[in-house]
């Protein structure tokens, strides 16, 4: 079997209130049932709630897992099984070129159809730590566009939660005196994006290093330019951050609609002023100016 084909698993997905009883939850799954992977995050739709969820191998226990949820005051667990999937050849097939303003970002298996005269950013299916054809990702390379036309020129530019870095390497293919710094908390993506500039022919052009947010001396600023594609939860814990590191604009996604005003009110309380508010879809893009 390829290796891109993962083989059939099972989910096991449950909501309950209060951190504290989803991580106890989620460490007793992984101590009694030894699934693959547990994760625990609070849910983004203003509920109060959190979501458990287990991946397996094989078929969970289902009375256990019951019987966990009972203990913990949780929804009692769907268990769902997932069928073996060709995850590159499904994303190619879902995944069409995106154009945002003078960016044009595609796979490698659509490399006939890039147009004369635009940025074209190659990010490959295989490395989808944000490929540039999600409406967050769309939105970064519009705002940034809309910053270009007014006239900015960064110095010094910083990708949080970078991710394929794709756009740390729209803000270095435009301003390739810049000084850019694409950063994440996973090694993996750290890993993938510097492949990605490779292909691109941009090895070593832009820094990349694994970190959390600014907890990183290279992060420390000033920045003429900062781009965060992250979530709100850990937009609105950057702010204070994100106002000491920067000098000038900053562009944040990741955020459902109902969400910006949240993140707007905790930038203007740390300094920022709102710039402009981008919707594609369901997803906001802000840029806002220090």
């Amino acid at each position: 079997m390829s290796d891109t084909i993962t083989p059939a698993s099972w989910t096991a997905l449950t909501t309950l209130p209060g951190k504290e009883s989803a991580e106890a939850l989620g460490e007793m799954l992984e101590e009694q049932l030894a699934p693959d992977g547990v994760g625990v995050f609070e849910m983004e739709d203003g509920s109060g709630l959190w979501e458990v969820g287990a991946y397996f191998a094989e078929a969970p226990d289902e009375t256990a897992l019951a019987i966990l949820a009972a203990a913990h005051g949780a929804r009692p667990f769907t268990v769902s099984e997932i069928p073996p999937t060709d995850w590159v050849a499904h994303v190619r097939r879902e995944l069409q070129p995106v154009e945002a303003g003078r960016f044009f970002v595609y796979g490698s298996h659509d490399a006939d159809r890039v147009p004369e005269g635009r940025v074209a950013l190659l990010i490959e299916a295989a490395m989808a730590f944000g490929t540039g054809h999600h409406g967050t990702t769309q939105g970064c390379l519009l705002a940034f566009e809309a910053l270009i036309e007014e006239g900015i020129a960064p110095d010094t530019v910083a990708d949080i939660g970078a991710g394929t870095a794709v756009l740390a390497m729209a803000a270095k293919r435009i301003f390739p005196q810049a000084s850019v710094i694409a950063s994440d908390i996973d090694v993996v993506a750290v890993e993938v994006a510097e492949a990605n500039l490779a292909v691109n022919g941009m090895a070593g052009e832009v820094a990349c290093i694994e970190a959390a947010g600014f907890d990183h001396p290279d992060l420390a600023g000033p920045f003429d330019l900062i781009f965060a594609n992250i979530l709100k939860g850990p937009l609105i814990e950057l702010a204070p951050d994100m106002a000491r590191a920067a000098r000038g604009h900053v562009i944040l996604s990741g955020l459902l609609n109902p969400q910006a005003e949240e993140v707007i009110a905790a930038y203007e309380s740390a300094g920022f002023g709102l710039v402009r508010r981008v919707e594609l879809g369901d997803w906001t893009t802000l840029t806002l100016r220090r």
